[in-house]
C-alpha cells in the first residue's frame, strides 16, 4: 500500500488549462470559467483568490502546461521534483511547465492569491519577463516574505483581479506588467546573483541558449529524443562559434554551457526515474545517450548513484 507521500509523488499525466478549469467546475461550480478558444493565438491569463477556489485536498503530482505564481498565506508542503519544501507563514511560489509538483495544505483554510498564464502570454511583447522567470524558478521556487512584503504582493494581486473584471482595452498588457512586477518584487526579496544590463549582447545570447535548452523539456514520451545535447549543438543552432557561446553563458550565469546542459538533463533524468515506469534504457535513449552504459556513467557522476540504485 502506498504511503501518503508516495501517492502524492506518483506522476500523473500533464495537467492542461482545460483540466484545471474542468476541476474548478466540479469543486467551485459558482465560479465562471473562461473560454479557451483563443489560447493558441493570444495566450491565457487568470487570477484567483485562494480562499475562494482552493481546498485542503492535495493536488495531483504532475507537470502543468502553464506557469503559476502563488502568494501562499498559511502552512503546507510543496512536493517539487524529488524534494519536499515546507512553507510556514507566507511565501511566493513560482512554478513552471518543466518541473512536476503538488501542493499539500496543512492549514485549516487556504489563503492568499495565485495567477496562471501560458507560454505565449509571456512571449507576447515581454521577453525580459520570460527570461527572468525561466532562469530563476527551477532551483528556487519558494521565496519567503515578511508581513510588509505580503501586503505589497497582495496589493498587486488585487490590482490584477480588478483589471480582470474591467474592460480596459489594453488590460492584458497591463496584466503582463503586473506579473513582471511580481517577479521584480521576488528578486528584491531574494536576489539570485545575476546582475546585468538588459541590452548586453551576452545576455541576449544566453537567453536564447536557455530558451533552446528549456524548450526540449519535459520529455513526454519514449519517442521524444533530445536533439541538442552539447555546447557545439547549441552553438550551431544559434549560428555562433562555440567559444563565443561559452564565454557569454559563463559571463552572465557564472556556469559553463556544458554545466547548464548537464544539470538540466540530470533534473529530467531524476523526474523520469522517480515518476515514470520507463526502463533505464528507454530513459537513456530519450535523454540522448546511445548506450545505457554512457547514461549510467553520466548519472553517477552527477548524482553519486547509479540510475538503478537511485530508483530503488
Amino acid at each position: 500500500m502506498l504511503t501518503k507521500h508516495q501517492e502524492l509523488s506518483t506522476l500523473s499525466k500533464k495537467e492542461t488549462l482545460e483540466d484545471f478549469y474542468n476541476r474548478l467546475k466540479i469543486t467551485r461550480p459558482e465560479i465562471p470559467t473562461p473560454s479557451l478558444g483563443m489560447i493558441n493565438d493570444i495566450g491565457h491569463f487568470n487570477v484567483f483568490n485562494r480562499a475562494v477556489v482552493c481546498t485542503n485536498m492535495p493536488s495531483a503530482f504532475s507537470r502543468r502546461d502553464f506557469y503559476k505564481i502563488s502568494l501562499i498565506v498559511g502552512n503546507g508542503i510543496l512536493h517539487y521534483s524529488d524534494a519536499q519544501i515546507e512553507i510556514n507563514g507566507r511565501a511566493l511560489l513560482f512554478t513552471n511547465p518543466n518541473i512536476p509538483y503538488s501542493w499539500e495544505s496543512t492549514s485549516p483554510k487556504p489563503a492568499g492569491y495565485f495567477c496562471l498564464f501560458t507560454e505565449n502570454f509571456i512571449h507576447n511583447r515581454n521577453e525580459s519577463l520570460r527570461d527572468s522567470l525561466l532562469w530563476k524558478i527551477n532551483d528556487s521556487p519558494v521565496i519567503h516574505v515578511d508581513a510588509e512584503q505580503e501586503e505589497t504582493l497582495k496589493g498587486i494581486f488585487c490590482k490584477m483581479m480588478k483589471e480582470m473584471d474591467g474592460d480596459y482595452i489594453h488590460k492584458y498588457d497591463l496584466l503582463r506588467n503586473y506579473v513582471q512586477l511580481l517577479a521584480h518584487e521576488a528578486l528584491k526579496v531574494q536576489p539570485l546573483g545575476i546582475t546585468f544590463k538588459q541590452n548586453n549582447a551576452s545576455v541576449r545570447l544566453t537567453a536564447l541558449f536557455i530558451e533552446l535548452l528549456e524548450r526540449q523539456f519535459p520529455i513526454g514520451s519514449t519517442e521524444h529524443v533530445l536533439e541538442l545535447k552539447t555546447a557545439h549543438d547549441f552553438a550551431a543552432r544559434l549560428s555562433v562559434h562555440v567559444n563565443h557561446l561559452n564565454h557569454a553563458v559563463k559571463e552572465v550565469t557564472g556556469k559553463t554551457t556544458s554545466e547548464h546542459i548537464s544539470k538540466r538533463i540530470t533534473t529530467e533524468a531524476v523526474a523520469l526515474l522517480k515518476h515514470t515506469e520507463w526502463n533505464i534504457s528507454q530513459i537513456a535513449y530519450c535523454l540522448g545517450f546511445e548506450y545505457p552504459a554512457n547514461f549510467n556513467i553520466f548519472f553517477k557522476r552527477q548524482m553519486q548513484s547509479t540510475p538503478k540504485s537511485f530508483r530503488s
